[in-house]
């Protein structure tokens, strides 16, 4: 069964020539996936009938299984996702199946052919005017920045580009039926009206255009929902924002994770803004210097955390390779779009990192870069060793930056009493067998 989502309009294009078809098939399957989110190939009916069968007897489209919903005070909601795992099948010289060996399995998953099920997180945050989506990149992570709770998992595997792009689908299709037909910065594919059903397995439930109602054709109907998108975000409607900063380094997981952007990005896939979608690393050089090449790019944070390289090193071990003055050199050339700035994360420890001498220094560290703002993210608390910054220290720190001209902001966290906030996601509630992992650090 090959697996459909995640796949690009090339992708599918090329798979549909593959089976005889017309290449513009492809175009069809993509704008039935991503711009009007249906997931039965029963309800693409833009499609023939013949191949909606073909498709259903050798094609999957695969939403994670959500396992566990948590709903905080705050509204957010936390999500723990499972997903299935794949192998690459070695067939003998008459074809037929051959036993994989141990030694065959481990380095087909260590190459990325084989994915092994894993669980991840994604948080849904609504707010007034917009709605927020956390997602990871990872299930969980190698970077090993010792505040947060997801680093004490290690790396279990790389998450695909269906498997990223899903996790905005899903919690779209559950929370943002609600407004459906008001987000901004979203194709919403108001003609499938699809959604996500509540349920410990995602299901599709989607409605037919009314009787009578013309049905355009595909080009015409990209376009028609294009006009009506700017249209609705003229008017104030929802906004949608996706942020890549739920488990893993999404700059190590480069390719999948551009697949999934690529698709996020796109006016005629989820048609999100790169105004509204960010990315945030913790300093992986060589994917900052291979994300500025991209045509397609979201925004960028670059997850800072310390004022001098000894204080970074002993936080994030990360450092120890990509120490702040070659961080600071990526950044500074890095190519910042007109409207857009460099915003750089730092987390507040109690009695760490939240000195008035480190806010000097982060001032001198940022001084010869050009339209940066600081997040300053309150820690939030978790079985570590660390504790919260007292509010007046906090702002003591964004006092001193932004009277030496960098702006800069305290970030509260959403989803802290559920485990959603930022550094809590740690699949806590994971009672399963122990999960495989690749590695504890870099």
């Amino acid at each position: 069964m090959v697996e459909l989502l995640g796949k690009s309009r090339e992708e599918l294009r090329a798979f549909c020539v593959a089976l005889g078809e017309p290449a513009y098939r492809g175009g069809q399957i993509y704008h039935a996936l991503y711009a009007e989110r249906k997931f039965e190939f029963a309800r693409m009916t833009n499609l023939p009938m013949a191949l909606r069968e073909r498709l259903a007897e050798g094609a999957q489209i695969t939403l994670p299984d959500v396992k566990q919903r948590f709903v905080s005070s705050d509204g957010s909601v936390r999500y723990l996702f499972g997903l299935k795992g794949t192998e690459e099948k070695k067939l003998n010289t008459a074809g037929i199946e051959e036993a994989s060996t141990e030694d065959t399995r481990e380095n087909q998953r260590r190459s990325g052919r084989i994915q092994v099920p894993a669980s991840v997180e994604a948080v849904y945050m609504p707010s007034e005017g917009r709605q927020t989506i956390c997602i990871s990149t990872q299930a969980g992570c190698a970077v090993d920045c010792h505040f947060c709770l997801t680093a004490q998992l290690g790396l279990i595997r790389n998450l695909t580009a269906g498997e990223i792009v899903s996790q905005v689908l899903v919690a779209l299709g559950e929370q943002g039926t609600r407004n459906e037909g008001k987000v901004a910065g979203l194709q919403a594919g108001h003609e499938s009206g699809s959604k996500i059903a509540s349920g410990a397995k995602a299901r599709v439930v989607a409605t037919q255009p009314r009787p009578g109602r013309r049905v355009q054709p595909c080009k015409d109907r990209v376009d028609a929902q294009t006009q009506s998108l700017a249209a609705t975000q003229a008017h104030g409607a929802i906004q949608t924002n996706v942020v890549l900063m739920g488990q893993g380094e999404p700059l190590l997981n480069f390719e999948p994770v551009m697949a999934a952007l690529g698709i996020m990005l796109d006016p005629e896939g989820l048609g999100l803004s790169p105004k509204h979608v960010t990315l945030s690393t913790s300093g992986i050089v060589p994917g900052i210097e291979r994300l500025a090449q991209e045509k397609a790019r979201p925004k960028l944070a670059i997850s800072l955390n310390a004022s001098s390289d000894e204080e970074r090193d002993a936080l994030m071990p990360i450092n120890k390779k990509y120490p702040l003055k070659i961080l600071l050199e990526a950044c500074q050339n890095y190519p910042l779009r007109p409207w857009e700035h460099l915003t750089f994360e730092y987390v507040m420890l109690g009695e760490v990192n939240d000195s008035p001498d480190d806010a000097r220094r982060i001032v001198k560290l940022l001084a010869g870069l050009q339209r940066v703002k600081v997040n300053l993210i309150p820690w939030n608390p978790g079985e570590l060793p660390y504790r919260e910054s007292l509010p007046e220290r906090i702002e003591e720190f964004r006092r001193i930056l932004t009277d030496k001209g960098i702006p800069a902001f305290v970030r509260y966290s959403r989803g802290r009493d559920v485990m959603a906030a930022c550094g809590q996601l740690a699949l806590k509630e994971v009672h399963s067998s122990p999960l495989t992992v690749l590695s504890r650090n870099l």
